[in-house]
């Protein structure tokens, strides 16, 4: 499996307030040598994200809180980070849903519940180049 050694040392981060969802996006990423950063939602993560500069950000769209077009917004405002790719996950398909993600910047959008594959090729698009 090719993909997982130009994964390696890749930081990405998970937000999301299913433990389910963040535990298999955990395993799925290890996997693939990516090192995992994981919030419960958008208050947790922007801290996190500050300290520890993930390459790759997904976030929830439905969260307690702030939700993740809210969290989406904020991180793509901040000057250090506007450029940090940020992928939108959501249980809905929704072209409203696409189309909210791209006015706060999301740089793409995969639907839950996500496979190994799907969430890996978000990574790598988003990371070739890099390292």
């Amino acid at each position: 499996m090719e993909k997982a050694s130009s994964l390696a040392g890749v930081k990405v981060m998970v937000i999301d307030d299913s433990s389910t969802i963040r535990r298999s996006a955990e395993i799925f990423l290890s996997r693939a040598g990516c090192e995992i950063i994981l919030a419960e939602d958008g208050f947790d993560a922007l801290s996190k994200i500050v300290d520890l500069h993930p390459d790759v950000i997904f976030v929830d769209i439905m969260m307690p809180r702030l939700d993740g077009y809210q969290t989406c917004a904020l991180i793509k405002k901040n000057e250090r980070f506007h450029t940090t790719p940020v992928i939108m996950l959501s249980s809905k398909d929704g072209l409203f849903d696409r189309a909210r993600g791209r006015i706060v910047g999301s740089d793409e959008y995969l639907t839950k519940p996500f496979t190994a594959d799907s969430l890996l090729n978000a990574v790598t698009r988003h990371t070739s180049g890099q390292a």
